[in-house]
């Protein structure tokens, strides 16, 4: 049976050029260095990223608390915006992997404050835990992608400040392409960054995380301290090379078809979209006008073969990716509109 599915990006599954790619892998023990497939690939990420050396890691997740581990000492105090990723939908792993305080900062849809981040930088003193890494994310988790004059004016105060600052790009390349420029000209202003295979891309597992050639060789160590060293993983880099050659390539269709649903869901009466929001393949939309009970929807949706979260924190999302086609979301429109005309909400 065939699912419209609108949880998440996650939820592809890999192409056949992938399921192929994964067949004829070369394969080796990527812990002893020996796997050719997840080389081309680390190579090829580091490249595509514009950093000096990558590592393939298990998950988002993963890069991004390895990165902690990585740049901080325990104890080490990172500056971070209140609603982001690593903040809020990461199990409280900083405390229990690096050790680290979080310090999160006021966030303006994403986008951080320079001056209350250099306010924030802690002083030379006997009771403050020193400042180890400052962390952006772009796209973020709201689906709104932030400016590279904003990253810019960050990194710079990071520099004369010699801390370190670590992007979560998990959908790094949705952003670049919303922006229209390569994603180097967004990680110019980081120092390591995280970007995921496994969500539009439509690798079936895997996130890279990049840096300078000593980062990664020190990230590298870290990776088998967190269970992260995966052996035979060139199968699933295979599958994350296509991702990175061709799949990157298309973002734009999914962004653009997010924005179609935006609108479309906008005109039912009672629904509000935040229009404004949708800079990537995400749309964020509020039903409570309608009175209708947002799981109750999700079970309506259900039977007609559309699967969808429910709310959170008052809020849906609907998410594109590559199986959502332009008619699939023509139908999810349409079946919204018939779901709450059922309740007298639509005529």
């Amino acid at each position: 049976m065939k699912y419209i599915d609108l949880r998440s990006d996650t939820v592809t599954v890999p192409t056949q050029a992938m399921r192929d790619a994964m067949y004829r892998a070369e394969v080796g023990d990527d812990v002893y260095e020996d796997d050719p497939t997840v080389k081309e690939l680390e190579a090829y990420g580091a490249k595509v990223s514009g950093k000096e050396a990558a590592l393939f890691v298990p998950s988002g997740t993963f890069g991004n608390q390895l990165a902690l581990l990585t740049h901080c000492k325990r104890g080490d105090e990172v500056l971070l915006g209140e609603d982001c990723h690593i903040v809020q939908h990461e199990v409280g792993a900083a405390s229990v992997i690096a050790g680290v305080q979080l310090r999160t900062l006021r966030s303006s849809k994403g986008a951080l404050d320079p001056e209350e981040i250099e306010g924030k930088i802690r002083e030379e003193d006997i009771h403050y835990p020193e400042t180890g890494l400052i962390c952006l994310e772009n796209a973020h988790s709201n689906g709104r992608v932030i400016s590279i004059g904003n990253m810019k004016a960050i990194h710079s105060i990071s520099k004369r400040h010699g801390i370190p600052v670590h992007l979560d790009g998990a959908r790094l390349f949705n952003a670049a392409a919303y922006l229209k420029v390569d994603a180097r000209e967004i990680t110019d202003y980081c120092d390591s960054v995280m970007f995921c295979l496994s969500k539009g891309l439509c690798a079936p597992i895997g996130s890279l995380l990049a840096g300078t050639s000593k980062f990664i060789k020190k990230a590298r160590k870290g990776r088998k301290l967190m269970g992260g060293g995966l052996r035979q993983a060139g199968f699933l880099a295979a599958a994350g090379l296509v991702a990175l050659r061709d799949m990157r390539q298309r973002l734009d269709k999914d962004n653009i078809n997010a924005l179609l649903l935006g609108r479309e869901l906008g005109k039912i009466p009672g629904i509000k979209v935040f229009i404004d929001d949708i800079h990537i393949n995400m749309v964020f939309f509020d039903i409570s006008d309608t009175g209708y009970d947002g799981n109750k929807l999700c079970e309506e949706l259900r039977k007609r073969n559309i699967k969808t979260n429910s709310s959170e924190n008052g809020l849906f999302r609907f998410v594109t990716n590559y199986w959502v086609t332009e008619d699939d979301i023509h139908y999810v429109v349409k079946s919204m509109k018939m779901i709450l005309s059922q309740v007298g909400l639509v005529d």
